[in-house]
């Protein structure tokens, strides 16, 4: 397995945990719809939040969240809408990006409504 895709899979096994802990549901990982995907589905409340989960071992490259752009978002908005109709999802949604600095010990930035 390539090492940026073991990168992506322990990112988001710590920001699921990271939101468990901070008492959200994880109700999905790694959603499909067509070519999109995302990361995590989890509710908090009556809030359902879509999350983007971004993970670098290093700065070389930029911030973690810079990676999330304009295609990505309509990749993500895409999925959550048919995840919101196939759940038949009434109340408030949120999009929010978790930004991982994969170092020992990991730093994690919550970025909340991130983007609409």
């Amino acid at each position: 397995m390539a090492k940026h895709i073991i990168t992506g899979n322990t990112g988001e096994k710590m920001a699921s945990k990271f939101l468990e802990e901070k008492g959200y549901e994880v109700l999905e990982r790694n959603y499909r719809y067509k070519k999109a995907e995302i990361d995590i589905i989890a509710k908090k409340e009556n809030v359902l939040v879509f999350v983007e989960v971004k993970t670098r071992k290093s700065k070389l490259y930029g911030e973690p969240e810079e990676a999330v752009n304009q295609s990505k978002i309509n990749l993500i908005l895409l999925a959550a809408e048919n995840f919101i109709e196939s759940y038949n999802w009434l109340f408030d949604i949120r999009f929010d990006v978790i930004a991982i600095h994969y170092t020992h010990p990991a730093e994690i930035v919550h970025i909340q409504d991130a983007f609409h």
